[in-house]
C-alpha cells in the first residue's frame, strides 16, 4: 500500500464517523490551545516585569540603608529603606572615588498628604538630585526637572508624575496627554508648605506605591530640611558605565561605604547594595518557573486528549475487525495494517494540533488586544506544541495499531 492509498484510506475511515472523530480532535485542540495560551501569558508577564525593571534605569545599582542580614540568612534586609544609616556624604564619596560610574543620585523619600485647589492625594514625595532623571530614565512632558541650583538654594519646587498631576488637578480630555495645559506654575501644599510645580514627567505606566507616575519629585536638600528634618538619604542610585562593570562597581561601592562606616565585618553592614542584573535574573528564574507550571497544568489536557485518541482507535479496531481480517487474507502485511492505524491516530492529532495552535494564538493575541492581559506568543512554543501533538499521536496510536496488526485473519473474518 503506497502513501496515497494510505492517506485515502485514512480520510475514508475518519470521515465515516465525523462526530466521534470531531470529539476526539476537540480534546487535542483544547490541550494544544491551552498550552500555547498559558505559555504566552507566562512569557507576557515576564516581559512586562522585565520591562518595568528596565524602565527604572539602565545598569542601575541601589545603595539602601538597613542591615543586610535577617534571621536564618534569608529574606530582605531588616530595616531596609526606613533606617538612617546613609548620608549625602556617602553619595558624594561614591561619585568621587568609585570608577566606572556615569552618575550618582541621592533620594530622600517619604509619604505625605498633598493638597491643591480643594483636591488631595496621599503619595510618595521623592527628594532627588538632578542626576536622578538620567539614571532613572525620567523624561519631562511639561516644564523642567529638578536642577542642582534648586537643590543648593533649598527651592520649594515640585515635579509631578502624571498620575499625581491628574489626582491633584483633574483631567482634561481635550489635551493630548489628558492633563490641563496650565499645571506648570501652579502650587501644591506638602506638609503645610507651598511648592511651585515646575514640571510634569512622561507617563511610564505601572501602579502601586513605587510607580514613578504617582510620585512628586522635589529637591533632595529641600526634602531633608522641610520633610524629614535630618541629613540622611533613603537611597543612593548609581549608574554603572556598562552591564559588564556592574559587579565590580557593586564590590567597590560596598568596600567604600564599609570603610566610611568603620565596619570591618561585611556581614554586619548597615546598608545593602542591590544590583539590577541580580534582580532581573531572579525575576527571570521565577517567571520561567511560572511559565513551566502554567504549561504543565495545561499539558494535563493533552494527556487526556491522547487517552481519548487511544480509546477511539481501540474502538475502531474492534469495529473493523472483519475488514482487517479480509485485508490480511488478500495479502496485506502486518506492517501495512499497523501503519494504517498509526497514520489515522497521527492525522487526528495533527488536525487537532493545527486547530489548537490557531486557537491558542488567537486567544493570546485577543487578550493582548483587549488589554485583558499582556501576552507574548513565541515561535518556539508553537513548534513545541505542534511537535507534542505529533508525538501524542504516535505514542497513543501505537498500541491500537499494534493490536490491529496482531489480529489472526481467520478469527477476524469470523468476528461478528
Amino acid at each position: 500500500m503506497n502513501l496515497k492509498d494510505t492517506l485515502q484510506e485514512t480520510y475514508t475511515a475518519l470521515s465515516a464517523n465525523k462526530v466521534r472523530s470531531g470529539l476526539t480532535v476537540l480534546g487535542i485542540v483544547i490541550g494544544i490551545g491551552s498550552v500555547i495560551a498559558m505559555v504566552a501569558v507566562g512569557q507576557g508577564a515576564a516581559s512586562g516585569i522585565n520591562a518595568s525593571i528596565q524602565s527604572l534605569g539602565s545598569n542601575l545599582l541601589e545603595v539602601t540603608p538597613g542591615a543586610a542580614r535577617t534571621a536564618g540568612g534569608f529574606g530582605v534586609s531588616s530595616g531596609r529603606g526606613s533606617a538612617s544609616t546613609l548620608l549625602q556624604a556617602d553619595a558624594d564619596a561614591v561619585g568621587a572615588q568609585v570608577g566606572n560610574i556615569i552618575a550618582v543620585a541621592s533620594e530622600v523619600s517619604s509619604r505625605q498628604q498633598v493638597t491643591a485647589k480643594g483636591t488631595n492625594t496621599n503619595t510618595t514625595i521623592d527628594g532627588v538630585t538632578s542626576a536622578y532623571a538620567t539614571i532613572r530614565n525620567v523624561a519631562i512632558d511639561q516644564g523642567s526637572f529638578i536642577t542642582d541650583a534648586q537643590n543648593q538654594s533649598l527651592a520649594k519646587v515640585a515635579v509631578l508624575g502624571p498620575t499625581a498631576a491628574s489626582d491633584l488637578f483633574g483631567t482634561d480630555l481635550a489635551q493630548p496627554d489628558g492633563l490641563p495645559a496650565d499645571i506648570v506654575g501652579q502650587t501644591v501644599r506638602i506638609k503645610g508648605m507651598e511648592f511651585t510645580v515646575v514640571g510634569i514627567t512622561v507617563a511610564k505606566g505601572g501602579s502601586g506605591f513605587n510607580s514613578q507616575d504617582n510620585m512628586i519629585f522635589i529637591p533632595a536638600v529641600s526634602a531633608q530640611r522641610f520633610l524629614t528634618g535630618n541629613n540622611s538619604v533613603s537611597t543612593i542610585d548609581i549608574q554603572a558605565a556598562s552591564a559588564d562593570t556592574m559587579t565590580q562597581v557593586q564590590s567597590d561601592v560596598t568596600a567604600l561605604v564599609l570603610a566610611r562606616h568603620s565596619i570591618s565585618d561585611p556581614t554586619k553592614a548597615d546598608f545593602s547594595v542591590l544590583n539590577q542584573n541580580d534582580l532581573l535574573s531572579a525575576v527571570s528564574s521565577v517567571s520561567q518557573t511560572l511559565t513551566m507550571l502554567l504549561a504543565s497544568i495545561a499539558g494535563i489536557s493533552l494527556i487526556v486528549g491522547g487517552i481519548g485518541i487511544m480509546n477511539m482507535m481501540l474502538t475502531t479496531v474492534t469495529e473493523r475487525t472483519r475488514e482487517i481480517g479480509l485485508r490480511k487474507a488478500i495479502g496485506a502485511k502486518r506492517a501495512d495494517i499497523s501503519r494504517q492505524f498509526l497514520v489515522e491516530a497521527v492525522a487526528l492529532t495533527v488536525i487537532g494540533g493545527t486547530i489548537g495552535i490557531a486557537l491558542g494564538v488567537g486567544v493570546a493575541l485577543g487578550m493582548n488586544a483587549l488589554g485583558i492581559m499582556s501576552t507574548s506568543v513565541s515561535l518556539s512554543s508553537v513548534v513545541l506544541a505542534f511537535g507534542v501533538s505529533a508525538v501524542i499521536g504516535i505514542a497513543f496510536g501505537y498500541y491500537p495499531a499494534r493490536r490491529a496488526a496482531a489480529l489472526n485473519p481467520i478469527e477476524a473474518l469470523r468476528y461478528e
